[in-house]
């Protein structure tokens, strides 16, 4: 399978949103606020995507990063159906490439992928504190 792997800032809220609804992250994101959903994209300061050889979206890691210190991964999302073919954690590495490997990479997991980021080699993190927001 064929998939090619970009930086697009200017990544399209529907097509992002549709990504969303067909990984798991959905349930943890506004979905259905496309303003919102369109100034998370526009605020970003690094968006990579995966697409397989249509060109459908299938996998998209955005980041809020330094570019020197750290980078949030703040979002990491593929389709349930292209899952366990190496494209999140060829995302988390083209993220990390380009926001620079001096940087700490630093995400928050959604529950059902705590297991996932051990088997690909990051470490767990315990002191991790946070404002939910409205």
């Amino acid at each position: 399978m064929s998939i090619t792997y970009a930086v697009e800032p200017e990544l399209m809220t529907e097509q992002f949103i549709d990504v969303l609804r067909r990984s798991t992250l959905a349930a943890r994101r506004p979905v259905d606020d496309t303003d919102r959903i369109a100034k998370m994209l526009e605020n970003a300061d690094l968006i990579v995507t995966a697409r397989n050889a249509e060109g459908t979206l299938v996998g998209v890691s955005r980041a809020i990063t330094d570019y020197s210190y750290c980078t949030y991964l703040s979002d990491l999302a593929v389709d349930q159906a292209y899952q366990k073919q190496g494209i999140g954690r060829r995302l988390i590495h083209e993220t990390h490439e380009h926001a620079g490997l001096a940087t700490s990479l630093i995400l928050l997991s959604a529950p059902q992928a705590a297991t996932y980021y051990p088997h690909i080699g990051m470490e767990k993190h315990d002191s991790c504190w946070r404002i939910v927001g409205e």
